[in-house]
């Protein structure tokens, strides 16, 4: 249980990487899996919000319970 990720860690990390680029797998439904790069842009205390690098620069918001149970996965190794 030691290794086990809580809300609170989860946020901490991301707060820790704020405007560090990231690449985003979220889930986005029937079996489809989206994946994006992007920069974390901002932590508030329920949610944080990435702007993807697309041509839009269209930003995304996930709640750290998504992190939590995997529907959204971050890689901070750009």
């Amino acid at each position: 249980m030691e290794n086990m990720k809580t809300i609170a860690s989860i946020k901490r990390n991301i707060q820790d990487h704020v405007g560090d680029k990231v690449t985003l797998k979220a889930n986005g439904g029937r079996k489809k899996v989206l994946i994006n790069n992007g920069i974390i842009e901002s932590a508030h205390p329920s949610i944080f919000v990435v702007r993807l690098d697309s041509e839009d620069q269209r930003t995304v918001s996930y709640s750290y319970s998504d992190v939590l149970t995997k529907t959204v996965q971050l890689d901070f190794s750009l």
